[in-house]
């Protein structure tokens, strides 16, 4: 067992740290802990250093004041964290996951009782409630980590877009994620939604009905704006580029908050659609933003009349028309229009 000095020290550096942020709290640790400025790297480090020690010697016991000072600097710890570098903790995550290297963390009972004082996610996820894709496995985190929000289609309506504003303005997340995936079926539903002939049937399923009504005109928007699913003939292809585009959608409204924007604007706050391949578990983050958008003229409806053509729509070229000029590709260019801005 450590010798009793070891957890008063790391106790009484702990309570330092946090209640005399302007000093350098390792200068008061015990010199048996053999800490000093030059090793700790500042006030972040010393946290780091007392709370894992107090995790470490936990089988001795603590006080629920204990845990909650605990969370307090994890808490702390994770508010001195840059939204690119919580961006970039969240794509580790999922290249853990998809390359079989999963640490699945879970959290110690000290740091569960901390939890219930308070939460303090970087990461808030606007999700499908497919079974498939569970976010936090997806991306490796544990308990506390990622506020999460599941819905059929990543879809904003009220309460989801609610939930996303108390996540900005109340718990201070530093990305906000938009994450579709392969073969979702309720974009699937969206796109070849049309109304029902029969009352009966349309007051069974009333309120599915509007969401597939919002989420097909939300892909309209976005075909009146840049055709590409009437073109495209690969199932796969079209499939990515309809889960691609309602996330664009999602993440348009996201900027057209000014909140939201003032906080892109400001470097609190990123913003990044993703789109989650489900024969590999890869994550592709995409339109990643971190400032104003200019929402396109003509953004907010489409005719009644619209709806999505199917490449059995398009009709027969007329040989005589005249051909238009290619545009020029750049090697930034090559890839496809749905995969536009992505990487893994």
């Amino acid at each position: 067992p450590e010798p009793a000095h070891s957890l008063t020290a790391s106790r009484e550096a702990f309570g330092l740290a946090l209640a005399t942020p302007g000093t350098s709290p390792e200068r008061r640790v015990s010199k048996s802990e053999n800490r000093s400025p030059s090793k700790t790297g500042g006030r972040a480090r010393m946290l780091d250093l007392a709370s894992r020690e107090i995790e470490m010697l936990g089988w001795q016991g603590f006080s629920m004041e204990e845990a909650q000072q605990n969370c307090d600097a994890r808490a702390m710890r994770s508010s001195l964290r840059s939204p690119a570098e919580v961006l970039a903790e969240l794509q580790r995550g999922n290249a853990r996951f998809w390359m079989g290297n999963a640490t699945r963390p879970e959290k110690s009972a000290f740091e569960k009782r901390g939890l219930i004082s308070k939460q303090f996610p970087a990461v808030a996820v606007l999700g499908c409630s497919d079974s498939r894709v569970p976010v936090e496995i997806v991306f490796d985190q544990g308990l506390g980590d990622i506020f999460v929000i599941r819905v059929a289609g990543n879809g904003l309506a009220t309460s989801t877009f609610a939930s996303l504003q108390y996540a900005v303005h109340h718990l201070k997340v530093k990305v906000l994620v938009v994450m579709g995936h392969e073969a979702c079926g309720a974009v699937k539903a969206a796109i070849q939604f049309q109304e029902p002939a029969d009352d009966s049937a349309s007051s069974e399923q009333a309120q599915l009905h509007d969401v597939l009504r919002q989420m097909q005109h939300d892909l309209l928007v976005g075909e009146s704006r840049e055709p590409a699913l009437s073109r495209m003939v690969d199932a796969r292809a079209r499939d990515r580029e309809a889960v691609t585009r309602n996330v664009r959608q999602q993440l348009m409204k996201l900027k057209a908050d000014k909140a939201i924007a003032g906080k892109l604007q400001a470097g609190e706050l990123l913003l990044a659609g993703a789109f989650y391949e489900l024969s590999s578990g890869i994550v592709d983050f995409f339109n990643e933003s971190a400032g104003p958008i200019v929402v396109p003229v003509g953004a907010a409806g489409v005719p009644k009349d619209a709806r999505i053509a199917s490449p059995k729509d398009a009709a027969t070229p007329d040989p005589d028309a005249a051909v238009p000029t290619p545009p020029t590709l750049s090697a930034g260019s090559m890839r496809a229009s749905s995969d536009a801005g992505l990487h893994r």
